[in-house]
């Protein structure tokens, strides 16, 4: 055999030789490859993953191919040509009809080019580069919807077209699959323009107003060939959520509105369709005020229905653009009679006083709720003196100072945390404070910075928490709100009802003053779970809501504790005292046992009473806005008035109304647990009023005692908002108190000063012998104050502050 083979590195096989397979080693030919284990075993091979992709691929495009022979583009839909929104009020009876479609196509060329590329800055910025549907868009809106995280933008103006004129607004996957197909054969058949001019004609953009003419109208008064480009870029800002970004209806969502109207400009200046020294010497437009052609919504059915609108929305039950289509039957939880007495109450007390020679009168606002606690449903609303004329509905709006309503929120705080003052002492209605004008707040590492000022800057000196809620003493609760923590406070109101994204809700010392801007229907649901002994459901303005015969499906409304009843109740007691003897006197007109709190906004531009009986939670504010400018106003000299604080009309009006809405009910007690057990005796209304100074139970030494002895030998003499010292109703003349005169020994009360342990006074007077035999030191002051008696005399007590039923045992 040649050697030539072995020269170039090969050899013929031996025939004799066993077949091995490449790489295996001599004794393994023809045996099978070994089983996959383990983690191999779960991995799926090359060919079988190739083998999925290619049968999702052929499936993916045989569902197109079928998808797209099968759906047609449909006619027109119902929304093209919506109908009305029905109203009922609980008992069935019609309450409004929110109007005729305001709907005016107009021709593409009538619309200015600036106004045609503001919108697509806003919505589509490659309509006329790009194809007719955003799959990745698409897809991402389809995992919101069916994941749960609510709707999400995506589509293009091609889709947005579709979805507004051939189809609706539901947000289902059928809906989003229809809108695909019919985008895209709608692409083939039908130029950009055609596109656009049908969108910019069906598109909705809140006032009523569906397209870009009868929007031009309803926002600038003027026709859609006359909109400048500010004016162009603030209608298409509207498209992404028309009623939010009405500022002339939602004031407090200007800087949302102004955001989104920066951001369409910028997108002009980036598209190369507007210059920079343009875009930089615009201003925003401020839109013009709302106007109505029907008469459906005079009075209060207009801001009925932009309340229940609002709450329908925002609650994610009806999205804004299908409900703008109408055909809905709405029943309220408003109560026809109720309504009608809180409108009568108004005019009767505000409405007819104004005169037009009186210039403060011409600012004068008023806004209502009122909430059954049992329920939570809200039974009357006061938006305003007619909505054709007033478009901003004062009940919900959220601009104006809450001021010292908000004070119970503090106490509450403190109660349902079982917070103690810097000096270790619990904080109870006994507690003393010191209530000096202009009191440095202190801190855990000393003084704050915070010296907030009291009512006509007076000085309480030593008051217990009682006595400075019934006069609203800043000092006192500043402090307050530092020793429970500004925000444990914040939580505590946010838990009762106040929204988490109030305005100025900050969790700072200054938070109980109350410079939070809640809306009044915010502070009556929280009020309302006072009332409910710290019970609260999600409340609601919507009973019932049915299209084409079926209902739509509302939700879920269960009653949960969000604080402790004991601190609820305790709260509640206390507020009591406000009506019985503080400045809330004037609440007594309803004759029913009550509770509640006045307040005042800074530069008194708004005037508050929260009150609620067991059976109704309300509250009144009275708010001062220029009637050409909206800006807010103080109300100094409105309605003949030197000052319109809480304690004055706002309380009025509560006590005639509730008077009205509850005349045909037998008055009911409350019934209060003061106690630590949630399984506490009750206290009804006759416990608490039996002879003032019988004790329920027994008291902690010592706090009871100062707070007593301060309250009965003071001088402070009585406010001047009691009855007979205000005005010439005999009203409160203002919300927070002023002294007849000031002892200058009144600052030592049985031997503590206000915020001291007891022995620590300044001028080292003698600490009291103890529990029940401790006699006051201090009740000789100047002005004609109490004489101090001792503790154990039930009849040295005169106030209502110094009665507080204490927990049993």
């Amino acid at each position: 055999m040649s050697d030539e083979p072995q020269k170039y590195g090969w050899a013929p096989r031996d025939p004799s030789a066993p077949r091995t397979a490449p790489g295996r080693p001599p004794g393994q030919a023809g045996r099978p490859s070994p089983p996959r284990t383990g983690r191999r075993r779960a991995l799926p091979t090359w060919r079988t993953l190739f083998g999925g992709l290619l049968i999702f691929a052929l499936v993916v495009m045989g569902g197109f191919v079928v998808g797209y022979k099968l759906v047609t583009i449909p006619p027109a839909n119902a929304a093209a040509t919506a109908q009305s929104n029905v109203y009922l009020y609980a008992d069935g009876t019609h309450l409004a009809r929110d109007g005729e479609v305001n709907r005016e196509n107009v021709r593409l060329t009538q619309v200015p080019k600036h106004l045609r590329l503001a919108v697509l800055a806003a919505e589509d910025r490659g309509f006329y580069n790009e194809p007719a549907v955003d799959p990745q868009g698409m897809v991402r809106a389809a995992w919101n919807t069916l994941s749960g995280k609510g709707t999400q933008g995506g589509s293009t103006i091609t889709q947005q077209y579709v979805k507004n004129y051939y189809l609706g607004q539901e947000q289902t996957i059928i809906r989003k699959a229809k809108e695909f197909f019919i985008a895209i054969k709608l692409n083939r058949e039908a130029t950009k323009a055609q596109i656009l001019r049908g969108y910019l004609n069906t598109s909705y953009f809140g006032r009523n107003a569906y397209g870009v003419q009868a929007a031009a109208q309803a926002y600038y008064g003027k026709d859609v060939e006359d909109i400048n480009t500010a004016e162009s870029a603030y209608l298409a800002s509207l498209l992404n959520a028309p009623s939010e970004f009405d500022i002339v209806v939602h004031p407090e969502n200007k800087p949302a509105a102004l955001a989104r109207w920066n951001y369409v400009l910028d997108g002009m200046v980036k598209e190369d369709w507007l210059s920079p020294k343009k875009r930089h010497a615009m201003k925003f437009p401020m839109p013009g005020q709302i106007r109505h052609s029907s008469s459906g919504l005079v009075g209060q059915r207009g801001y009925i229905v932009q309340a229940v609108e609002d709450h329908l929305t925002t609650n994610n039950i009806i999205d804004e653009k299908t409900l703008a289509a109408g055909g809905y039957r709405i029943t309220t939880t408003l109560d026809r009679k109720k309504q009608d007495a809180f409108t009568d109450t108004v005019n009767k007390q505000v409405t007819s006083q104004l005169k037009a020679d009186r210039k403060p009168d011409r600012n004068v606002r008023v806004g209502g709720a009122s909430i059954d606690p049992r329920t939570g449903k809200v039974v009357a609303m006061y938006g305003g003196v007619d909505y054709t004329k007033q478009y901003v509905n004062n009940a919900t709006r959220r601009d104006y100072q809450v001021g010292s309503t908000f004070k119970p929120f503090v106490f509450a705080a403190a109660v349902e945390n079982g917070s103690e003052t810097q000096y270790g002492e619990p904080i109870t209605p006994y507690t003393v404070y010191d209530g000096d004008n202009e009191h440095m707040v202190e801190g855990p590492d000393g003084p704050t910075g915070y010296d907030p000022a009291n009512e006509d800057d007076i000085d309480y000196g030593p008051i217990s928490v009682r006595k400075a809620t019934g006069y609203s003493v800043n000092a006192v609760y500043a402090q307050m709100a530092q020793d429970v923590g500004p925000a444990m406070v914040r939580k505590t109101a946010v838990a009762l009802g106040l929204p988490g994204n109030t305005p100025d809700l900050t969790a700072t010392p200054s938070i109980a003053l109350g410079p939070a801007t809640a809306s009044v229907l915010d502070m009556a649901k929280a009020y309302a779970t006072l009332a409910n002994h710290g019970k609260r459901s999600m409340y609601t303005l919507v009973d019932k809501i049915t299209k084409n015969g079926a209902d739509v499906t509302l939700p879920k409304r269960d009653f949960r504790q969000v604080i402790s009843r004991h601190a609820a109740d305790t709260t509640t007691s206390m507020l009591r005292g406000v009506v019985d003897e503080g400045t809330g006197t004037a609440a007594q007109s309803a004759d029913r046992p009550a509770a509640g709190k006045t307040g005042t906004a800074e530069e008194d531009k708004a005037a508050w009473f929260a009150g609620f009986t067991p059976e109704l939670a309300t509250v009144v504010a009275v708010m001062g806005a220029d009637p050409v400018t909206a800006a807010q106003r103080p109300l100094y000299g409105a309605l003949g008035q030197k000052r319109v604080n809480g304690g004055g009309v706002p309380t009025e009006i509560w006590g005639g109304y509730t008077a009205a809405a509850l005349r045909n009910s037998e008055p009911r007690g409350f019934d209060l647990r003061l106690g630590d057990s949630s399984d506490e005796e009750s206290s009804t209304d006759e416990e608490q009023a039996g002879p003032p100074g019988t004790p329920n139970g027994p008291h902690r030494p010592g706090a009871k005692d100062a707070a007593q002895e301060q309250d009965e030998g003071g001088t402070h003499g009585q406010p001047e908002d009691r009855p007979g010292a205000g005005d010439a109703k005999g009203g409160p003349a203002h919300d927070r108190t002023q002294g007849s005169g000031h002892g200058g020994s009144q600052r030592q009360s049985a031997g503590q000063t206000a915020g001291r342990p007891p022995g620590q006074s300044d001028d080292g007077a003698a600490e009291g012998a103890g529990a029940g035999g401790r006699t006051a030191t201090g009740g000789a002051g100047g002005g004609g104050g109490g004489t101090g008696d001792a503790d154990g005399d039930p009849g040295a007590r005169t106030s209502l502050f110094d009665s507080f039923t204490k927990p049993g045992p």
